[in-house]
C-alpha cells in the first residue's frame, strides 16, 4: 500500500480554482461531511486535496488504492516488534484518531471490503469499528474522508454503488479551460505562458480522440511535464513525444497519426 502524510501547516501547494470547489470542500470539512471528487485522470483532484488540506491547517494522508488494497491496510494490524505483537494503526485509523483528512485516490481500485469500513464513517455515526482490537473509535474533530475516481474508468467490475455514493457530497472536475490552463502549466513549468499556450492547444485536440484512438487523453500533469522539459532546453518536438505522445499508446500506428497532429499544430 501507498500512504503518504503530509503535516499540518505545510505550505500550500499551487491550485487554480475553476469554480466554487475550495468553498464546497471548506463548508464539507467544518461540518463532518464525506467528499467524492469525480474526474479525469490527472485533472488536479490530488493536487486540489492537498491544497486544501494545507489551507486548512489539517494533517492529510493520502492512499493510492490499488487492487489489492484491503480494509486491514486501512485499518491496520498486528505486527512483530522487538519478539512483541504490537498493533500498528493504518492511514485510515490515524485520521480517525487525529482529526486528520484522509484521501483515497481511485477509490473505486480497492477490494469491495473497503467500502464497507467506511460506511459507518459516512454516516451520522461517524464511527470506526476495528474488530481486532475490539475498538469503535469515534472520528475526532475536524475528521475527513476524501475520495475520487475517474468516471471514465468505470465498468460493471469497478464502480461505485449507488449505496455508497449516496453517501458522499460530490464535486465534478475537468480540466481547466485553456486560459486557466495556460497559466498553471506556466507557474509550474517557469515555460512562459506563449510557449505554453500551443502545447495547450495540442492537448486539447489530443482530448478530442479520448474513445477514439486514444483509452484517455493528455493530463496536465503531462503538459506540465512536457513545459518543464522544453524549458529545460530539450527540442519541442522530443519534449511531447516524451510527455504527451508515449505516454498515450504503444500502438505505432496510433503515435504515427498522433505525431502528424502535433505537426499540423507546430508547423
Amino acid at each position: 500500500m501507498q500512504a503518504h502524510r503530509t503535516q499540518e501547516g505545510a505550505t500550500a501547494p499551487f491550485y487554480f480554482p475553476q469554480g466554487d470547489e475550495r468553498e464546497v470542500f471548506a463548508a464539507a470539512q467544518a461540518n463532518g461531511l464525506p467528499l467524492l471528487l469525480k474526474g479525469p485522470t490527472g485533472c488536479g483532484k490530488t493536487r486540489f486535496v492537498a491544497h486544501m488540506a494545507a489551507q486548512l491547517e489539517r494533517r492529510l494522508y493520502t492512499v493510492a488504492c490499488h487492487d489489492d488494497l484491503s480494509a486491514t491496510d486501512l485499518i491496520g494490524r498486528y505486527l512483530l516488534k522487538g519478539g512483541e505483537t504490537v498493533w500498528v494503526d493504518g492511514p485510515l485509523t490515524r485520521a480517525v484518531r487525529e482529526g486528520a483528512i484522509c484521501y483515497l485516490d481511485e477509490v473505486v481500485e480497492a477490494r469491495k471490503d473497503v467500502t464497507v469500513v467506511l460506511h459507518p464513517l459516512t454516516d451520522d455515526r461517524r464511527i470506526l469499528p476495528i474488530d481486532r482490537t475490539g475498538e469503535e473509535l469515534e472520528a475526532a474533530s475536524g475528521f475527513m474522508l476524501v475520495a475520487s475516481y475517474n468516471p471514465g474508468y468505470q465498468n460493471i467490475l469497478k464502480t461505485l454503488k449507488p449505496s455508497t455514493r449516496q453517501r458522499f457530497l460530490a464535486i465534478e472536475f475537468d480540466f481547466p479551460n485553456p486560459e486557466q490552463e495556460t497559466e498553471i502549466v506556466a507557474v509550474e513549468s517557469g515555460l512562459p505562458a506563449q510557449r505554453v499556450a500551443p502545447l495547450v492547444r495540442l492537448a486539447g485536440k489530443l482530448r478530442g480522440l479520448k474513445g477514439q484512438d486514444l483509452e484517455e487523453g493528455v493530463s496536465t500533469r503531462l503538459l506540465v511535464y512536457c513545459a518543464t522539459l522544453i524549458r529545460q532546453g530539450m527540442p519541442v518536438e522530443r519534449a511531447i513525444r516524451a510527455a504527451m505522445i508515449e505516454p498515450l499508446t504503444d500502438d505505432e500506428d496510433v503515435k504515427r497519426g498522433l505525431l502528424d497532429l502535433v505537426t499540423a499544430v507546430f508547423g
